[in-house]
C-alpha cells in the first residue's frame, strides 16, 4: 500500500497551513492551523497519544514542519458536527517513507489549559475500553 493509499484510508483530513493571505510568506510566530476530522472510534484510537503528557494527536500530513512547532487545531471527534479548538506543539514527527510502513505526519501536545483537558476527556471518554489495546496505532 502506498503512502497516498494510506493516508487516504484513514479518512482524516488535515488542512494546510494557513496565512491571512495566500501571497503571504510564512511567519514562524504564526502557528500552524490544521483540520482534523475523525470518523469513528477506531480512527481517533489510532491519532490519539495517551501517552503524552496532558494528551496528543498524530495528523497525517506531508507537509514539512519542525519540532517545537506551535500549531491550532480545529478537531472534529466522531458523533459531533463542532469543531473544537485544540492548541499544542509538534512534538512527533513520521516523516514520508518512514520504516514499516507508517503513514507520515506530525504528533501534537496538547498545550496544558482549561479547553485542552476537556478535549482530552472527551477522547478518552470515547475509546475508553481501548485504551489499553495492543492495537497498533500512527506512533506506536
Amino acid at each position: 500500500m502506498s503512502d497516498n493509499d494510506q493516508e487516504a484510508s484513514t479518512n482524516i483530513e488535515s488542512v494546510p497551513e494557513q496565512t491571512e493571505t495566500t501571497a503571504a510568506p510564512k511567519r514562524s510566530a504564526r502557528p500552524g492551523v490544521l483540520s482534523l476530522v475523525l470518523k469513528d472510534k477506531a480512527q481517533l484510537y489510532s491519532s490519539f497519544m495517551s501517552f503524552i503528557q496532558g494528551g496528543g494527536l498524530f495528523i497525517p500530513t506531508k507537509k514539512p514542519y519542525s519540532m517545537g512547532d506551535e500549531v491550532f487545531l480545529l478537531l472534529t471527534l466522531p458523533g459531533e458536527k463542532a469543531k473544537m479548538p485544540v492548541a499544542g506543539k509538534i512534538i512527533w514527527m513520521t516523516p514520508p517513507g518512514a520504516q514499516g510502513g507508517k503513514v507520515s505526519g506530525i504528533g501534537i501536545q496538547f498545550a496544558n489549559d482549561d479547553g485542552n483537558k476537556e478535549v482530552r476527556h472527551k477522547i478518552e471518554a470515547l475509546i475508553a475500553g481501548a485504551l489499553n489495546s495492543s492495537r497498533p496505532t500512527h506512533t506506536m
